[in-house]
């Protein structure tokens, strides 16, 4: 009869320092106890699945990865402590640098790191010294040369790094601010890719979706051959998937992680956060489900405006002529006897100041006398000497000059009223594509001049002086 075999202290141990440095998720588990020592832990796929792309990044399967996840899934802490450290334990020489929207979220983790490290825990198992000469909160280095470094995003200079983890390059108050967005696009396209080391050299992005110009946008949009692993906190049939995993659910709505975020949780979650948070935070996709601030089921598509209809071309002017600025935008609104408003028409060009007046001249030409427009006027002289210009330009037409009031949300809120109670009808055009994906995105769309043109247009139409166009 065999005798049960009986395990030595020491053959424990090397077991387990074994089990450790071979996968990322048991190392994760083994070193919850020394950074939580109060709170049990829980466990999930989605936390195998985050740990399952760490891991191919350190095998050199992925040198480019962008992860979404919603908050409290462990995510920095898996990436930013648990990572570095699992790594040094069989290659001490790499070298990473942190980095989040606040130098002091970056900071915490990387003490977080060297906590672990140098916890008698890990030390026991994977001996590494740290340099006495260089061990401080933004910097530490350790016996074999590598180091980890921590530096706020938009303010990336300094040293190179094996690894650089990008941690929520954006606040949710920054996703409100076309100043912070266009810094981190900036940030990241120009500053951030020049801190690597070389072609083999791994960057990770690990964040929750805040608006559509995000750094997760500016990945998506560019096609820049990142890795991406999408995990939403309800799974919804038909959206978009990630590159290589794919999620074991296939029920819609079921929960990401249901021992750590029940349904009463995730459902008071929603309600707290509202649909415009929710879609970009725990859904992963910066605007709801069905549509932003106006939805595509409130607008029905006919063939033609009925007879009688009083119409208004509000225009919205773009500031510079780029590529990849806004676009000059003028939508037709009509108002029906009956009271409802049909949208017959938008068109809008990216283009040189010339390209635009001989856009709106033309599109005046073509709706006729009759027609009201309506053009803004920026703040200051400039603003002013241009809009005095195109009104020039527009002699013979109906076409007037004012300055916008207050922000975008609250122009569209009268039109947003009439959409939701079933009273604008779209009517049938080639242009109908690109206007509705516009108005479902806004207010977190890249874009919001077609927006802004109509809800010009239908300020216009509200005020009681608008004329009347028979043939539309």
């Amino acid at each position: 009869m065999n005798k049960p075999l009986t395990l030595t202290k020491a053959d424990r141990l090397a077991i387990e320092r074994e089990l450790g440095r071979r996968r990322l998720a048991e190392f994760a588990k083994m070193a919850w106890h020394v950074l939580e020592p109060a709170t049990p832990l829980k466990w999930g796929w989605a936390l195998d699945a985050i740990c399952d792309h760490l891991q191919a990044v350190s095998k050199g399967e992925i040198t480019r990865l962008l992860m979404n996840v919603p908050p409290g899934t462990m995510k920095s802490l898996l990436t930013g402590v648990i990572w570095p450290a699992w790594e040094w334990t069989f290659a001490p020489q790499m070298r990473f640098i942190g980095t989040a929207h606040k130098q002091d979220l970056a900071v915490r983790d990387a003490m977080k790191c060297r906590r672990l490290i140098q916890s008698e825990w890990y030390q026991t198992r994977w001996p590494l010294g740290l340099a006495s000469d260089n061990n401080a909160k933004l910097r530490f280095e350790n016996a074999k040369t590598g180091f980890r470094e921590a530096m706020a995003f938009t303010s990336m200079t300094g040293a190179r790094g094996d690894r650089v983890i990008l941690d929520d390059p954006l606040s949710a108050d920054d996703a409100n601010s076309e100043a912070a967005l266009y810094a981190a696009e900036i940030t990241f396209t120009e500053a951030l890719p020049t801190r690597v080391n070389n072609d083999k050299s791994a960057i990770v992005v690990i964040m929750q979706r805040l608006h559509e110009r995000d750094t997760s946008g500016i990945i998506l949009g560019r096609g820049l051959g990142y890795e991406h692993l999408c995990l939403p906190m309800r799974y919804e049939v038909g959206a978009a998937k990630s590159t290589r995993f794919k999620d074991p659910r296939t029920i819609d709505g079921e929960l990401l992680f249901p021992d750590r975020f029940p349904e009463k949780q995730v459902a008071d979650l929603e309600r707290t956060m509202g649909s415009y948070a929710s879609a970009g935070q725990l859904q992963q996709r910066p605007t709801p489900r069905g549509g932003g601030m106006f939805k595509r089921e409130w607008f029905q598509v006919v063939g033609a405006a009925p007879a009688g209809c009083r119409w208004v071309r509000g225009w919205d002017l773009a500031a510079t002529a780029k590529e990849t600025a806004a676009w000059t935008a003028g939508v037709l609104i009509g108002k029906a006897p009956d009271g409802r408003f049909y949208i017959a028409d938008a068109r809008r060009i990216q283009g040189s100041p010339a390209d635009v007046e001989r856009l709106i001249v033309n599109t005046a030409t073509q709706d006729g006398t009759s027609v009201k427009g309506s053009i803004p006027q920026d703040p200051g002289q400039a603003g002013k000497a241009q809009s005095q210009y195109l009104i020039r330009q527009l002699a013979g037409f109906t076409y007037s000059a004012s300055p916008e009031s207050g922000d975008k949300v609250t122009r569209a809120d009268p039109l947003a009223a009439q959409s939701e109670a079933g009273n604008v009808m779209i009517v049938q055009g080639d242009w109908n594509h690109d206007f509705l994906e516009e108005m479902t995105t806004f207010p977190s769309g890249k874009f919001k001049d077609q927006v802004d043109a109509a809800t010009r247009a239908f300020s216009g139409l509200i005020d009681g002086t608008t004329y009347t166009l028979s043939n539309v």
